[in-house]
């Protein structure tokens, strides 16, 4: 299996697939009849039932839901750091389920940028060097201090993490986590270490990423508030969609509180 560019149609039968395409959404997930299960001693817990979901490119998409619910785990499943019991998980036209780990591996390296609620910062290291060390690893990766001044961090490059508030130090993730150009950003809780202020802040940062680069955000959070950045907000409950809504209207991190 390789991770590339799709392949490009070709024909009058390819020039008329991607007529009907341009018509809609392109989907980079798509997740079908998705069930995880997990084995305690002689118990099984299952964390996703039967979730089927589609993200299209450049979506905002919201995960919503209490603590085990399954967010975490669909987005592990979406970012290659898991896979499913059963069910199918595709990214564009690259099937996850049943692909091998060095395939998995490549896929995340390739494609896939992941905040989570802590930074993994190397404390020895500056803010740039952090986000440098990602760059030995990417294909084609954007200039260093692209990433910096994206998240409003390029001032602070030569500081290191002890230096940094909570809010600057998630925002030196997330520039770590986009400076390979990545086609997704995956975030898990970006902001539950935070206070309001400057998790708005890091909001900010991932909602002009996701506007400027067309990068497809997916953001997991307990937070109902959040939910009215998204372009569409997924409700789980006991590892099943319960619903999916799409907001009236799309708020800036400004117009939101919580």
């Amino acid at each position: 299996m390789e991770f590339g560019e799709a392949s490009a149609s070709s024909g009058p039968q390819g020039v008329a697939q991607e007529a009907a395409q341009s018509a809609q959404p392109v989907p980079v997930f798509r997740a079908t009849a998705l069930r995880k299960t997990y084995r305690a001693g002689e118990v099984e817990v299952v964390a996703l039932h039967e979730v089927t979901l589609d993200i299209a490119r450049g979506e905002f998409v919201v995960l919503l839901g209490p603590s085990g619910s399954g967010k975490s785990t669909l987005l592990n499943i979406l970012g290659g750091l898991d896979v499913p019991t059963s069910g199918e998980v595709w990214f564009a036209d690259h099937r996850l389920d049943g692909a091998s780990e060095a395939d998995l591996t490549r896929y995340r390296r390739e494609h896939v940028g992941f905040v989570f609620q802590f930074y993994n910062l190397i404390p020895s290291l500056t803010v740039r060097e952090n986000v440098a060390l990602v760059t030995d690893i990417a294909e084609h990766p954007m200039d260093i201090d692209e990433s910096l001044d994206l998240v409003d961090l390029l001032p602070r490059r030569h500081h290191f993490p002890a230096q940094l508030s909570g809010g600057e130090q998630q925002r030196v993730a997330i520039a770590r986590a986009i400076v390979k150009r990545p086609d997704v950003l995956l975030c898990d809780e970006p902001t539950g270490a935070l206070d309001y202020a400057t998790g708005k802040r890091v909001l900010e940062a991932i909602a002009d990423i996701n506007r400027s680069l067309g990068t497809t955000a997916v953001v997991i959070t307990h937070n109902a508030a959040i939910a009215g950045m998204a372009d569409r907000v997924v409700h789980l409950a006991n590892g099943r969609i319960q619903r999916i809504e799409r907001p009236p209207r799309k708020l800036a991190p400004g117009e939101i509180s919580w």
